[in-house]
């Protein structure tokens, strides 16, 4: 495929409108809506989901690889909270080992856990588990720059 291809179906008019009529913060309502905070701990966070039809791919009805790498984003950034570090700055790698699948309608728990901060770096790890199989679904592994507070 030539590049002007690819531009255009990635820069095509009809996604431009649609992303320029979605409400502010829509990406965050869209994933997080129905994550429910099970614990807070130092240094650790475990939250639950049913997943919904929503966040599914468009073949199989499973949920979306992309939600599970979003919600280890946004995981793995609250345990930094958890052990209060509230300087958190910008994700410098997500890797995600995706081992098996979640339908629509499962519940799924989902444990973030520090595994180190330092000076200027952190990571975390996200553990995606099927409520009732008890079978892991996905691992992530989260980094993320700390940002160092102002001397000014």
């Amino acid at each position: 495929m030539d590049p002007d291809t690819v531009k255009r179906s990635l820069e095509g008019e009809g996604k431009a409108a649609f992303s320029s009529n979605l409400p502010d913060h829509f990406f965050d309502q869209f994933i997080l809506h129905g994550i429910r905070i099970d614990a807070v701990e130092h240094g650790r966070v475990l939250c639950s989901f049913s997943v919904p039809p929503r966040l599914s791919s468009s073949s199989g009805g499973y949920i979306h690889g992309g939600v599970i790498t979003s919600l280890a984003d946004v995981v793995g950034s609250a345990v930094f909270y958890s052990a209060g570090i509230l300087t958190s700055g910008v994700s410098l790698e997500i890797s995600v080992s995706f081992v098996d699948v979640a339908s629509i309608g499962d519940e799924i728990y989902i444990e973030g856990k520090l595994l180190r901060a330092g000076k200027s770096v952190g990571v975390t790890s996200v553990d995606f588990v099927n409520k009732k199989t008890r079978k892991t679904i996905a691992q992530a592994r989260h980094t993320k720059y700390l940002a160092a507070s102002s001397r000014l």
